[in-house]
């Protein structure tokens, strides 16, 4: 299915809102505009992180299938001895046995592009998520319904998982099972181990079986690394100034929006996150002002999946107010979703450089 994108752009984003279809979940489980043209030989591993290579190593082969074998239900190593022993995630043949590779690591060590690479390189029918969008998708169509439609797939691929709250849990943990015991091969990523999941979040010890249910179907591959966005500038850009934004807008480059911090915040709360990724339908780069720290963590975890979504798109922000890399307040840090606010505040910073760019004369 094709989808199709508005054309229709209103000035500012908390003036939509859009209409998202279960069939358009569904069309667009693949791997985001960005990471479109990721491979395993695009993969510029650190050299001084011997995880990283050792990790897209380990997924480029395991993506390997012999001409003749059909519908394979587990990550299988036997072609593979030999050809990994010693690396520090243990080898290839720590894959045997298991339904599915989850990757862990801190943000921005390329988990992501490994994810969407194995993607590409699996031959099939297959789809790609956030862990968000296969939980709306369950939403969307039911639960029995999805079930259905993810267990004709070769590989289900789930980026940025974790578990926010016990329905969730049981919910992913009963759908995992379900496609792994159909024979359909799982990868996620993550920045928690698949034994902490829910930690500092809820009672995890109470659903201490699901999250150890779903860590047995897993082989885990650790990847270290620094954040690669902020290699290079490891500030956030200067804010823009009101002189900023009217060049931006007078620019009249097709597509720009601008929005009020406060106004696009409240609006989000009126909109199911499934219809983030709609309501950037058209849009090549966004103008906010007046960022302010966010100490509300139902609006902080909002954020972040519109964050997620502008990310995926490349869209570039030309923010004014506090710097981006100071939105998420130190409570909200020091809490269960720390790691969730500090890949939005990566991400943010590096779409936040792109924005800044697009005004040559800075006040």
């Amino acid at each position: 299915m094709t989808v199709i994108l508005s054309t229709q752009i209103p000035g500012r984003l908390a003036g939509r809102v859009p209409t998202v279809t279960p069939e358009r979940l569904l069309a667009e489980l693949v791997p985001p505009p960005r990471f479109a043209s990721a491979r395993f030989d695009t993969y510029v591993p650190d050299p001084n992180e011997p995880s990283q290579s050792a990790a897209r190593d380990l997924l480029a082969a395991a993506a390997e299938r012999p001409g003749d074998e059909r519908r394979t239900p587990r990550f299988s190593a036997r072609r593979l001895l030999g050809r990994g022993a010693g690396s520090p995630n243990g080898g290839f043949a720590a894959f045997e046995g298991k339904a599915g590779v989850y990757l862990d690591g801190g943000y921005g060590v390329g988990k992501t592009h490994l994810l969407a690479s194995l993607w590409h390189a699996t031959e099939g029918q297959k789809s790609y998520g956030t862990f968000v969008e296969y939980t709306n998708l369950v939403g969307a169509l039911g639960f029995a319904a999805c079930v259905a439609r993810l267990a004709t797939r070769e590989l289900v691929c789930i980026d940025e998982f974790e578990l926010d709250d016990p329905g969730d849990t049981v919910l992913i943990s009963t759908l995992l099972t379900r496609l792994a015991e159909a024979g359909v091969r799982l990868a996620a990523t993550s920045n928690t181990l698949p034994d902490r999941l829910g930690e500092g979040r809820f009672a995890a010890a109470d659903f201490l079986r699901e999250i150890q249910g779903l860590a047995a179907r897993f082989v885990t591959l650790r990847i270290e690394g620094r954040d690669y966005r902020r290699r290079e500038a490891a500030a956030a850009p200067a804010p823009a100034s009101e002189a900023d934004i009217a060049a931006f807008l007078d620019a009249d480059e097709p597509g720009r929006v601008v929005d009020d911090f406060g106004e696009l915040t409240d609006h989000l709360g009126t909109l199911h996150p499934s219809r983030y990724g709609a309501l950037l339908d058209g849009v090549e780069a966004a103008a906010l002002r007046g960022l302010r720290p966010i100490d509300d963590q139902n609006a902080a975890l909002r954020l972040v999946v519109l964050v997620d979504r502008l990310y995926d798109r490349s869209i570039p922000v030309l923010a004014s107010g506090v710097p981006v890399d100071r939105l998420f307040t130190p409570q909200l840090l020091a809490g269960g979703y720390r790691k969730k606010y500090l890949r939005a505040t990566s991400r943010l910073v590096s779409l936040a450089s792109a924005g800044a760019a697009l005004v040559p004369a800075r006040s």
